[in-house]
């Protein structure tokens, strides 16, 4: 029988502070430090808030010689990312860059990412973050609305910047692409770093959305909060001092959660500017990292790995492997935890509301692709078209917690029901699991029947001969829509539309089963991992021969 989640959220308050304290007690990061240190960190806390810049403030004066970030420059402490961001401050404040204002940033996943996050903190200013998967079109769009003091950006982005306006700053740049503005480092180094004062306002950070279904929006949040950090922890067993490889986008909400709970419970980031499947794992080897953080297409691509080259690196020392950006397909996560541990954690949320469920292992080994259960703090209830509730079925997702979004820098918000927020998904609720059926958009009629689409990339996903799998509706004469499905076969193996389409008979009604087969090279996809279906949409072939 199919009961609604759970809710985890005390109606108290103080029930709530007591259990996010607790949680966040499991950590270790509730250690023995003498009372004059206990005294500067409660003032650091209450002067700079809980942000970027009070985290690392407060880990300059807990942690000073622990290291804060590795990547592939070298490492540096906390009390190192301390002093170069006050400089950086300074330096910024050169500029004109005053409290109140946006600085954008446009880099990859390395120390400058983290420091120009910090240092913007630290004036009391804004950081939005821009997706490194835009088009030259796209960031000239967006920073056009969003209109930053400077643009801060690698190297390899100049020529995408053309367009653009904005001051602009280089972050990383090396002998391959030389730097055409100022640098980040000149600028550091040119700047004292003697503490700053404190701000009057607290800087705020935009996320873009993912833009797969349109413009990118802009969503403001404000601060980290003690208890986001305690929802994460309540499911995921991160500890205190930990190395945590965050290989997903530190732009992405996912990767940018991270980087907010390291500042928290004293991890150490291990930083990588591009994935590949081997990297990673040499990463998380070399290391020895206790930790990593990753979108779904990123195990599907360790996986396509031969054998011998998985078994060169140890990854013992992984405790904590946590997913989220996009849906687990088919039994990925069985075939993950079969070739590497009981260790794989999927978390779902949107940039908008943040984390909704966590999967623990135990959870994605009863049921495989669930989206798992409410962490600390959080409500998830589903709703029908009419904003009633629905206690079986399929519903659209709500969910409460306390990291809403604010709302979108241009106007407007998503639809909100008795203080939950849309995810813009639909899903249904099994024995107090979660499942995600997919885009509440995205859903089809065919010949009077609704069809997700998820549900039939999941049947395509757990074909062995198949890699990749993406399916929209198109419009048909006959039945109002019909499914196309995007196919990518495995190397060496072969398949023809009939196998595809028997496959999914043999799984799903008949409806469900794709009219269109169409084969390719590779899906389109977004930095974070998710199909780009309106692309999909346009095309009137396939863009690669039929591989079969």
């Amino acid at each position: 029988m199919k009961r609604p989640l759970p809710v985890r959220e005390s109606s108290a308050a103080v029930s709530l502070a007591a259990k996010s304290a607790w949680a966040l007690a499991q950590t270790g990061i509730v250690r023995p430090y003498r009372p004059d240190r206990v005294f500067r960190l409660t003032r650091t806390l209450l002067r700079w808030g809980t942000g970027p810049a009070g985290g690392y403030v407060g880990l300059a004066d807990r942690l000073p010689e622990a290291v804060g970030v590795v990547d592939e420059l070298g490492s540096l402490t906390f009390g190192e990312i301390h002093r170069h961001t006050n400089a950086l401050a300074r330096g910024l404040e050169s500029l004109g860059v005053r409290e109140g204002d946006a600085v954008a940033v446009l880099c990859r996943d390395h120390r400058w990412f983290v420091e120009v996050t910090v240092g913007v903190a630290k004036l009391g200013a804004d950081v939005l973050y821009l997706n490194t998967a835009f088009s030259g079109p796209q960031l000239v769009e967006v920073v056009g609305r969003e209109r930053p003091a400077v643009v801060i950006h690698d190297a390899e982005f100049t020529a995408l910047l053309a367009g653009v306006a904005s001051e602009r700053l280089v972050a990383w740049h090396d002998d391959a692409d030389p730097a055409d503005a100022p640098t980040i480092a000149d600028l550091v180094a040119r700047h004292d770093d003697s503490d700053l004062p404190v701000p009057e306002r607290e800087g705020r950070t935009v996320i873009l959305t993912s833009g797969t279904t349109g413009t990118p929006k802009g969503a403001s949040r404000g601060s980290g909060t003690f208890s986001a950090a305690a929802a994460l922890v309540s499911r995921l067993p991160m500890r205190h001092g930990w190395k945590v490889h965050v290989a997903a986008p530190l732009f992405h909400t996912w990767g940018w959660a991270h980087l907010n709970l390291s500042m928290l419970i004293g991890s150490t980031l291990v930083l990588r500017r591009r994935f590949d499947p081997e990297g990673f794992l040499a990463a998380v080897s070399d290391e020895r990292c206790d930790a990593a953080v990753v979108i779904p297409v990123m195990l599907q691509r360790v996986l396509e790995l031969p054998e011998p080259v998985r078994r060169r690196h140890d990854l013992s020392s992984l405790q904590v492997l946590a997913a989220s950006g996009s849906a687990l397909p088919g039994d990925l996560s069985t075939q993950w935890m079969d070739a590497f541990g009981e260790h794989l954690y999927n978390v779902y949320g949107t940039t908008e509301c943040a984390w909704a469920t966590i999967a623990s292992p135990a959870d994605l080994r009863q049921a495989p692709g669930t989206a798992g259960r409410p962490p600390l703090g959080t409500r998830v209830e589903l709703f029908d078209d009419s904003g009633r509730p629905v206690s079986g079925g399929v519903g659209r997702i709500f969910v409460g917690n306390p990291m809403l979004f604010e709302g979108y820098t241009g106007g407007g918000s998503k639809e909100t029901i008795d203080d939950l927020m849309a995810t813009g998904d639909v899903g249904r609720i099994e024995d107090g699991l979660l499942f995600v059926e997919g885009r509440d958009d995205d859903m089809i009629v065919s010949g009077g029947e609704n069809v997700y689409p998820f549900e039939v990339e999941n049947c395509l996903a757990r074909h062995a001969d198949i890699a990749d799998a993406a399916t929209i509706g198109v419009p048909d004469d006959e039945f109002g829509q019909r499914l196309r499905a995007f196919v990518v076969v495995r190397d060496d193996a072969e398949l023809t539309d009939d196998d595809v389409r028997d496959h999914v008979k043999a799984q799903l009604a008949r409806y469900k089963v794709p009219r269109d087969v169409w084969f390719c090279a590779e899906l389109p996809r977004n930095a974070t991992g998710k199909v780009l279906k309106r692309e999909l949409a346009t095309w009137e072939t396939p863009p690669a021969p039929d591989k079969r």
